[in-house]
């Protein structure tokens, strides 16, 4: 079977986008395509089955995998699997995160925990879900995690180093030219690796080149003639639109760049959705479907200057410290301004539960003092933090009411929350913990704003022009157009070793 692995020379160079490109056309040409990633940090989680072996040993059906593998698998026309991701690590503040293994939670680990308890472990996770994906695909597409040559790791680099080894994988080496030295980048990154490592690098891509593609001749020339390595495609610079893997690229004060929704004609307000910026904000890509209709403006403001006059409606999304989100949005006064506000509000899991009176066994997830914890009060339910952790698909029926007045039919998502809810005799108005008033929104369920109807309703309350909005093209073909043509398949070894597995 063909290995790709889609590495690069340092963070947010477009690995994400290169590897769920590589995934559509490779899968549009036939091909059984699998994602993977063998470990990932990421803040941006989604809900994906897992496989029988693991549950034979492990019961829970649904796990966690990053965002970025949920997406190339629906890329790659396959469903998300806890085998696309089985090593997720998510922040959690003070250089610590949380250890997801086959999509399920073991530890809270820092950085010398992890490697001195958990790494050989992790190492066998990954590559024992590699070969379940081995057994059933033509072609995994691997993405790598940060740049592949960090010297300091190369003994435990397992979503790079350790995985090209283990697999054998062709590499393409990914390099940004927009942020200016990715020649030098290129040159350093194949001098440091090491040599077994390096003969396995098959070409590689530039990406977010801007002006004349003539101008970058002389430079390629002579990196492919001081390595070996051929630059098999330059990218243009495009925003596909795809998911972030975690809030560092979320702005703390401005415009959130989620996808790539039509900018607003000049004469015409966007309709403005502001974010507040609660600590460890999480699962920031539920705001993706807002952000990329075009009129619309999703806005990520600061706790204490939240909510201006230009301000059409509030979500509050989750949050990976619960507990400190909410003392930061009472120390800020949010929940005295948000009283007063008049638009929809709608809080997404974290953010439901500090809309909320009161966050009960705070302990639970602070590891200290105090017990409970005083919510903003917009809702009149209370949570409670439990030991167990909540992880599954959802499919709901639509009660329309407060914010999503309007929407029908069922809408399909999934839930990831340690705390249970209660709302006593309340009708839901989507899953069963959900509570809704007039205007204000509080649910558990993520991906709600995937739904055409609850989208089209929540943006309705907030006054936007319907009449504005055209649908963009869909993030994962954009990411694959920036391929298409370029050669890059036909430089991999990918159609013979697809015909080999299938001997």
């Amino acid at each position: 079977m063909a290995a790709i692995l889609v590495a690069g020379t340092a963070s947010h160079v477009g690995k994400s986008t290169v590897a769920t490109g590589l995934a559509r056309l490779l899968a549009d040409r036939g091909l059984d395509v699998e994602p993977f990633k063998a470990q990932n940090m990421s803040t941006n989680a989604r809900v994906a089955v897992r496989p029988e072996a693991v549950r034979e040993t492990d019961d829970p059906l649904y796990g966690e995998i990053g965002v970025a593998q949920h997406t190339q698998a629906r890329a790659a026309g396959v469903p998300p699997s806890t085998d696309h991701n089985p090593v997720l690590l998510k922040p959690r503040g003070d250089s610590e995160s949380q250890l997801l293994l086959d999509g399920r939670p073991v530890a809270h680990a820092d950085t010398a925990a992890f490697y001195g308890q958990y790494w050989e472990r992790a190492r066998e996770t990954a590559l024992a879900a590699y070969d379940r994906l081995d057994d059933r695909a033509d072609v995994v597409v691997a993405e790598g995690a940060g740049s592949i040559a960090e010297i300091n790791l190369h003994d435990r680099d397992l979503p790079n180093v350790e995985f090209a080894r283990a697999t054998d994988a062709q590499i393409l080496l990914v390099v940004d030219i927009e942020r200016g030295g990715a020649f030098a980048a290129l040159y350093g990154t194949l001098e440091l690796l090491p040599e077994d490592v390096r003969d396995q690098v098959v070409g590689a891509i530039v990406t977010k080149f801007r002006g004349d593609r003539s101008l970058l001749d002389p430079g390629i020339d002579a990196i492919e003639r001081r390595t070996d390595v051929p630059v098999l495609a330059v990218l243009p610079h495009d925003d596909p639109g795809l998911p972030d893997e975690d809030s560092l690229s979320v702005p703390t004060d401005g415009v959130y760049r989620g996808g790539a929704g039509d900018s607003t004609a000049a004469d015409v307000r966007a309709t403005r959705i502001v974010v507040p910026q609660l600590p460890r904000l999480s699962n920031v890509a539920d705001l993706d479907p807002l952000a990329t209709m075009p009129g619309v403006e999703v806005v990520i403001r600061p706790l204490d200057r939240a909510l201006t006059e230009s301000t059409d409606a509030v979500v509050l999304p989750g949050t990976k410290n619960t507990v400190a989100a909410a003392r930061a949005a009472r120390e800020a006064g949010l929940g005295d301004r948000l009283a007063t506000f008049s638009g929809p509000i709608v809080g997404l899991c974290g953010g439901y539960q500090i809309l909320g009176e009161r966050l009960h066994r705070a302990d639970r997830e602070t590891g200290g003092s105090p017990r409970s914890v005083a919510g903003l009060g917009l809702l009149a339910v209370e949570t409670t933090f439990a030991a167990a952790k909540t992880i599954r698909r959802a499919r709901y029926s639509i009660d329309a009411r407060g914010p999503i007045s309007g929407a029908s039919g069922t809408v399909a998502g999934y839930e990831i929350h340690a705390g249970q809810t209660t709302t006593g005799d309340r009708p839901a108005p989507l899953d069963p913990a959900s509570v809704a008033t007039d205007r204000v929104l509080g649910t558990y369920l993520h991906g709600v704003f995937e739904h055409d109807g609850i989208r089209r309703a929540f943006l309705d309350a907030a006054g936007h022009d319907a009449a504005r909005d055209r649908a963009a093209r869909a993030p994962i073909d954009r990411a694959a157009d920036l391929l298409r043509g370029r050669g890059v398949i036909d430089a991999l070894d990918v159609a013979s070793a697809a015909q080999r597995s299938r001997r």
